[in-house]
Order: structure tokens, then C-alpha cells, then sequence
């Protein structure tokens, strides 16, 4: 997918969950998210930050964090959750279009969209809800992910599986089979456990084994 595309979908990726959230009760801003130890809110707070962070925003990050990445994005993330729900729905909108990215290797378009759709369904399922998540975008993220060696690398974690989108030109890998939808293997390249109830075939038991390991 082209860039522009890609960027277009992060967009658009980006006003849903705006309006997800728009009118969720504020006791659902606490409720824990899909992402380990992150609340809803916390989400919330690292999408609209990283629409607006610049190269020094994420300088001064990591130096706080003395060079730890995960805790920089989890420091980060939470110290923009202390703002209100209101604002934060009102960041994502007015940063929709933002095309800034992080300081880092292989940053783009395609890890934008990856993380926008990842972390919108860390939240919507967290809250039972199903979002919409278009094949074509997923696809693009999972492109990203595929060769992201840090944090998840998931072509050496699922390295003896194919991979097959049952809704989108997207099959990697070889071995036995794990067929599902797009958004369901953004889920499972980044290792979150609820790919397993979207996702079926010969292979998903080894898959459960090898993210355990």
C-alpha cells in the first residue's frame, strides 16, 4: 500500500477511536486494556501523544527513562493520561492527520497504522465491543510488524507456521496453518492473548506454545 493510503487509513483509524471514546463513562477510562498493565485511558494517552510528539519530545523521553524503552513508552503514556478524557478525545482529533513519527529504525507509515490498530483494539475489546479494523490497513501494518525485530519479533517467535488472512492478500511463513482475519494477527504478532479466540486452525495450538515460551 502506498504511502499516502497508509496514512490516510491512520487517519481515519484515528477519528474512529476518537469516537469510540467520545462518550465513554469515565469509570470505563480505568478499566484495564488489552495491553498489559495499561489502562484504557493510558492507551489513549500514548495514541494522542504519539500523533503530536516531535524528535525532541522523544529526546527529553528518553532521557528521563535513562534510555529504557519500555519505560519510556510507558512513562510517556501515562504522564499524558493525567489529562482529561475530554482532551484527550480532543487530541486525537485535532492530530489526526499527523504524520510524525518516532525517532527510530524503519518508522513510518506502516508502523503508525500498525500501532493505531493494535492499541483501538486493546481498547474496544477490552470494553466487548467490536471495532472496525479494514483488512487493507491491517495489512499494512502487519507488513511492519513482520520484520520489527524489537520489541515483538514475531518472524523468530512464529517461526514454523504459516500465517494465512482469511480476508486479505496477506500469508507469511511455513509449516502448520493459522487462518483468521487481519486485525485477529495484529493481535497475535504482538502477543496478545486475545488472537487466540480469532484465529483457528491446525497450527494455533503451536502458536499458543510458542508465545508462552
Amino acid at each position: 500500500m502506498e504511502e499516502a493510503r497508509m496514512w490516510a487509513g491512520v487517519e481515519r483509524a484515528r477519528l474512529r477511536l476518537a469516537d469510540l471514546l467520545e462518550d465513554l463513562p469515565t469509570r470505563d477510562w480505568e478499566r484495564p486494556s488489552l495491553c498489559a498493565g495499561w489502562r484504557i485511558r493510558d492507551v489513549a494517552a500514548h495514541l494522542a501523544g504519539n500523533a503530536q510528539f516531535g524528535a525532541g519530545d522523544w529526546f527529553r523521553e528518553a532521557l528521563r527513562a535513562r534510555g529504557r524503552f519500555n519505560r519510556m513508552i510507558g512513562d510517556s503514556a501515562r504522564r499524558l493520561a493525567t489529562e482529561s478524557p475530554g482532551s484527550l478525545v480532543a487530541q486525537l482529533r485535532e492530530h489526526a492527520a499527523s504524520r510524525k513519527v518516532p525517532p527510530a529504525p524503519g518508522a513510518g507509515p506502516d508502523s503508525t497504522i500498525m500501532d493505531v490498530l493494535t492499541h483501538t483494539q486493546d481498547i474496544a475489546l477490552a470494553l466487548g465491543r467490536e471495532p472496525e479494523v479494514p483488512p487493507e490497513d491491517a495489512v499494512a501494518g502487519l507488513g511492519s510488524l513482520w520484520k520489527l525485530r524489537f520489541p515483538f519479533n514475531p518472524r523468530k517467535r512464529l517461526a514454523g507456521l504459516r500465517l494465512v488472512a482469511s480476508d486479505a492478500d496477506w500469508a507469511v511463513g511455513a509449516g502448520p496453518e493459522v487462518r483468521g482475519p487481519a486485525s485477529g494477527f495484529l493481535l497475535l504478532l504482538t502477543n496478545r492473548p486475545a488472537a487466540y479466540e480469532r484465529l483457528s486452525g491446525p497450527g494455533l495450538d503451536l502458536a499458543r506454545a510458542k508465545q508462552a515460551a
